[in-house]
């Protein structure tokens, strides 16, 4: 694309913290947003600033007892807008921002650390149950109803006796009706693999030969359409997830980035589900557009549909720190 019309990627202002960021989330509905951490004390932190103008206040802080390690709003209607939080004791929190003097409900989720949390069915356009999937360092993946909160109404756990692999990240899909759910989850030797929640069967089970950082399809609330895949060794795959071959699974297309960092995940535009920015691990975010083949779907030797990939175009780039981008959101209002 030519410099001059490519969208610009422009810092209004930049905050130094006291604390060690891992999460950070847009409050639905309004110009704050939280930010998810750890004291140096080995405590957690939940901090909400607002913005004001060209720069932003730190409005709340609460210290915890254990480090929070990721958080959503996914679950959570936009009336009561509660944030999920998983920590590094293996707990599962859901937070009325309003008080957080006490959370309005937590669980033991994992026997170890919270590596990654997403929720489903509470916004306003969303299908089904208000769902919230964690994954952690011992390989499962659960999923939690918050209407429902002894136990998990779903758990993808290792076979008995094989190795646990730590699963690094985890994405809801394909909620287009209140019966279909899908979950993504991406794990540390490269297995990604795709759970559906309607039949509890595993869809698709591949691996990208890296450690996987991130996954995210495009939209929740949609048939699922394409999904990107982010992994060590500063690659990132995209796949078409429209047509899913009996053999050759979803067709895919794989970009590495220039800087040759770690992905550390993607997160696609709200407002254009095309257009998706990439977290690079030195500190430069990569705005990448999808575009779609001629043709999405073409038949093989033995008449079998299969999938066909589009290809990536990278609109701009910019270097905003000296360390990993580890967390990015998009504000959905703006």
């Amino acid at each position: 694309m030519d410099a001059k019309a490519a969208p610009q990627i422009l810092e209004l202002f930049n905050k130094s913290v006291n604390i060690t960021v891992y999460d950070t989330q847009w409050i639905p509905s309004s110009a704050r947003f939280v930010v998810l951490g750890s004291h140096a004390r080995g405590t957690g932190a939940i901090q909400v600033y607002e913005l004001t103008g060209q720069d932003c206040q730190l409005v709340k802080e609460t210290e915890k007892k254990k480090e929070f390690k990721c958080g959503t709003f996914g679950a959570s209607s936009l009336t009561e807008r509660r944030l999920a939080t998983g920590d590094f004791g293996g707990y599962l929190h859901m937070w009325d921002l309003e008080d957080s003097s006490r959370p309005v409900w937590e669980v033991k989720a994992h026997t170890q650390i919270v590596n990654a949390i997403d929720g489903c069915g509470g916004a306003a356009k969303g299908y089904g149950a208000p769902e919230l999937a964690t994954c952690g360092r011992d390989g499962a993946v659960r999923v939690w109803d918050v209407r429902q909160r002894d136990a998990p109404v779903a758990c993808f756990e290792p076979k008995e006796g094989s190795q646990a692999r730590d699963c690094w990240t985890v994405a809801f899909g394909n909620s287009f009706n209140d019966s279909e759910r899908c979950i993504l989850a991406g794990y540390d030797n490269g297995d990604v693999k795709m759970f559906d929640l309607r039949t509890g069967t595993v869809r698709l089970e591949t691996n990208v030969r890296n450690g996987v950082c991130g996954v995210q399809f495009d939209r929740k609330e949609i048939a699922m359409n394409k999904f990107c895949v982010t992994c060590l060794e500063s690659q990132f795959h995209v796949y078409d997830a429209r047509t899913q071959h009996p053999k050759k699974g979803f067709a895919s297309v794989v970009e590495r980035v220039p800087a040759g960092a770690t992905v550390w995940g993607s997160r696609h535009m709200p407002q254009n589900r095309e257009v998706f920015m990439v977290q690079g691990g030195d500190g430069t975010l990569y705005l990448y557009k999808y575009q779609y083949p001629d043709q999405r779907q073409v038949k093989d030797a033995e008449d079998v549909p299969m999938g066909v990939a589009g290809s990536l175009e990278l609109l701009n780039k910019k270097n905003v720190s000296t360390q990993p981008i580890g967390s990015f959101a998009w504000s959905p209002d703006k």
